[in-house]
């Protein structure tokens, strides 16, 4: 029978769909990788992956023997957790999925803090769409998740980390520039450029807007970006405007924040932030370290709660269904 080893390096590949990063993500040779699977595969007499394939991707015959490695593996986990119930060490592997729109901004705030003040953690991060991280979690792929709640999703739990206002980037000549808060009555649908459909940032801009079927400027290009960086760039060039989160503006350079950056009058519409978990996780140490890093280190502007762990409500924000 194959051994814990082999099925953790099975489901390292199943995840990946990458010998190589399996094997980077299991701290082994990726040799050592690839004929400890064989030799699984030999073992049960089937193909687990199709190797010809560009990524490798499991053979569906094989489907069924991916879950059962899934239910052995986390049985093992919560017995060590169970085994670990008396220690005060935190430790074990977590995998944790983040939206794009998160990534790249929102990363970066934890990942050095939380990997030193937890060494025993093996943090794994992926980057994934909502509806993605949402399977990964009902699969057990994924132990947690960092997105735009609320989700209304049953048996997915979700712990409120942040609210992030949202602001108007515009083409310098823009006339809404020309304020120093922007009202939504002065918005333009045909000018609001957006980012592609999978984005949950596109339906909170679609409805703050209230868009229907309006195209973005020129009238002869239908273009939606797989990016913030890649929706400044086009705004720059082409004119118009949209919307971006605090998350994102913060990373940009002051100057141009200056130039083309303006608040919301009245209401800001904001997305709210969460971690989010089946209702059946059992990693809670590891969630629980993971909730308190993110939000000592969310900047002060974002933050939810006081220092004496009030929870704040955004009166003068409305948050916008993800």
């Amino acid at each position: 029978m194959p051994s814990l080893s082999q099925l953790q390096y099975i489901l390292a590949v199943t995840r990946t769909r990458h010998f190589g990063r399996a094997a980077e993500e299991c701290r082994v040779a990726q040799p050592t990788l690839s004929a400890q699977i064989q030799k699984a595969e030999n073992e049960l007499g089937l193909e687990i992956f199709d190797r010809n394939q560009k990524p490798v991707a499991v053979i569906p015959k094989a489907l069924p023997i991916i879950e059962h490695a899934r239910q052995v593996i986390s049985a093992y986990e919560q017995l060590l957790v169970a085994a670990q119930a008396g220690s005060e060490t935190v430790m074990g592997h977590f995998a944790l999925g983040v939206i794009p729109t998160l990534a790249p901004y929102v990363i970066p705030w934890f990942l050095q803090p939380f990997s030193e003040q937890y060494p025993q953690v093996t943090l794994t991060l992926y980057e994934r769409p909502t509806e993605d991280i949402i399977d990964d979690l009902r699969s057990h792929r994924l132990d947690a998740g960092l997105l735009a709640t609320p989700l209304k999703e049953t048996n997915i739990r979700e712990r409120h980390l942040f609210y992030d206002p949202f602001y108007i980037y515009s083409h310098p000549n823009e006339s809404i520039l020309e304020h120093e808060e922007v009202s939504t009555q002065e918005l333009q649908p045909t000018k609001v450029w957006l980012l592609e459909d999978g984005h949950c940032v596109r339906t909170q801009v679609v409805h703050f807007c209230g868009l229907g079927g309006h195209r973005p400027h020129p009238p002869n290009v239908a273009f939606a970006a797989g990016g913030f960086e890649t929706l400044r760039h086009l705004i720059d060039a082409s004119g118009g405007y949209s919307l971006f989160p605090e998350t994102y503006v913060r990373v940009l350079p002051r100057s141009v924040s200056l130039a083309q950056i303006r608040p919301f009058s009245g209401k800001t519409p904001v997305r709210e932030v969460s971690l989010v978990y089946t209702s059946v996780s059992w990693k809670a140490d590891i969630l629980d370290a993971l909730e308190s890093t993110i939000r000592d280190v969310t900047p002060r502007s974002l933050r939810q709660t006081t220092s004496d762990g009030e929870v704040l409500s955004p009166t003068s924000r409305e948050i916008i269904p993800s």
